[in-house]
């Protein structure tokens, strides 16, 4: 999925983003035609105490790549 660091863009942009609340549509326009529609959703839940960073190293990484394979099958 990608992402957007707020720091990156010009301040007033990155304002306008930051005050959008869930549920929110954000119109993105060019040359006075509407390219997309966005629509604001919670942030993501935050992972519970008990997760990754509650196994051994070595099995975190393990996850991790896991995770990146089947990321990457999916796209592909």
């Amino acid at each position: 999925m990608p992402q957007i660091d707020l720091d990156d863009l010009p301040p007033r942009v990155a304002r306008l983003l930051a005050e959008l609340a869930a549920g929110e549509e954000l119109v993105l326009a060019q040359g006075g035609l509407v390219v997309a529609r966005l629509t604001v959703q919670d942030s993501a839940p935050t992972p519970p105490a008990d997760g990754l960073a509650a196994l051994p190293p070595e099995e975190q990484m393990a996850e991790v790549m896991s995770q990146f394979n089947a990321m990457i099958h999916d796209e592909f």
